[in-house]
């Protein structure tokens, strides 16, 4: 069970190999919003999201003859990268299935990290059977994207830095956004605030069409995705909240926030028009709510998650929307 030990367990483990990233702002993108908006700007981190400290987290905990025999995890492209990176510094194998429509950079950063890369058929597939069934085959320890404690555990470092970076800020109520997948980055960082910054309140943010955790949250109960194809947000789509992730949030969250793929594309510009970073579609959701949501209070604070964009995307994006 995640809590706030383990996540402090956590960072005390990646003190030296992870980047504490900065908390942004930029008076110009304040009054675009009609807000004060700060981003904390995980597309900054090693592997380019914040993936590497859930990777880091799970592969540092497990016992090293555990550990030597190698992980396994399955991924559309960021935490694919992060536990092979964190692998590779443990000096172990690595094997990670990915989607076949995963950005081609992703794939590609994932093997140049030293993984063996297994290709799927999302709409067709089950990761989590070809992932169990290899781990099995080779004996491996699997890793997956969110419901794992010390993933999770991982990730809600993310929070305690923020809550360090608000009260250096002089912020003590703010709505925190995260980009929000299977719920391991927006559980730990719950859990994290709740014990470090109490008067944040987290809310999770999806792509529409993709909203099974804001459905799951207002029906008390999880709830599937019909579909895992369809949005340029390809690092959020997941089947469904984790039965480790969706009671944190049931306890801890409010409701969750969908923002379309167009708002999302004008989202990246901006970021990189004031804040000067560069972040993925999935990496972008929580920014685009900070931007286009309404009713989320004076003070926000919102996740760039990721920053592995297909440089077509960027610039198709750039293109329509920069001045």
């Amino acid at each position: 069970m995640t809590d706030i030990a383990l996540i402090e367990a956590a960072a005390a483990r990646m003190a030296g190999h992870i980047r504490r990233t900065p908390l942004l702002n930029a008076p110009l993108l304040d009054r675009f919003a009609g807000r004060r908006v700060f981003v904390k700007a995980e597309c900054l981190q090693w592997t380019g999201s914040f993936k590497a400290r859930g990777g880091w987290a799970a592969v540092s905990a497990l016992a090293p003859e555990v550990r030597a025999q190698g992980v396994l995890a399955y991924s559309s492209g960021n935490h694919a990268q992060g536990v092979a990176w964190a692998a590779a510094l443990h000096g172990v194998p690595a094997q990670i299935v990915m989607p076949s429509d995963a950005p081609a950079v992703k794939i590609a950063n994932t093997r140049a990290y030293g993984a063996e890369v297994v290709l799927y058929d999302r709409a067709t597939q089950d990761r989590e059977a070809i992932g169990r069934a290899l781990a099995e085959a080779r004996g491996l320890s699997p890793i997956p994207p969110f419901d794992h404690a010390e993933v999770i555990a991982g990730q809600g470092t993310i929070g305690l830095e923020l809550a360090q970076q608000v009260a250096e800020a002089e912020i003590d109520a703010a709505t925190v956004l995260t980009c929000c997948g299977g719920g391991g980055l927006t559980a730990g960082v719950a859990l994290a605030l709740k014990a470090r910054a109490p008067g944040l309140t987290v809310r999770p943010v999806e792509p529409e069409g993709f909203d099974d955790v804001a459905r799951s949250l207002a029906m008390g109960r999880i709830l599937r995705n019909a579909t895992l194809t369809g949005s340029i947000c390809d690092a959020v789509l997941t089947p469904q909240p984790g039965d480790l992730t969706f009671p944190i949030l049931k306890r801890l969250c409010g409701p969750g926030i969908t923002v379309s793929d167009e708002q999302v594309l004008q989202a990246m510009v901006l970021a990189f028009q004031h804040l000067r970073i560069v972040v993925e579609p999935g990496g972008a959701v929580a920014l685009a709510a900070a931007i286009f949501a309404p009713d989320l209070g004076e003070v926000v604070v919102c996740t760039a998650s990721g920053g592995n964009v297909a440089p077509a995307l960027f610039r198709a994006a750039l293109d329509r929307f920069a001045a």
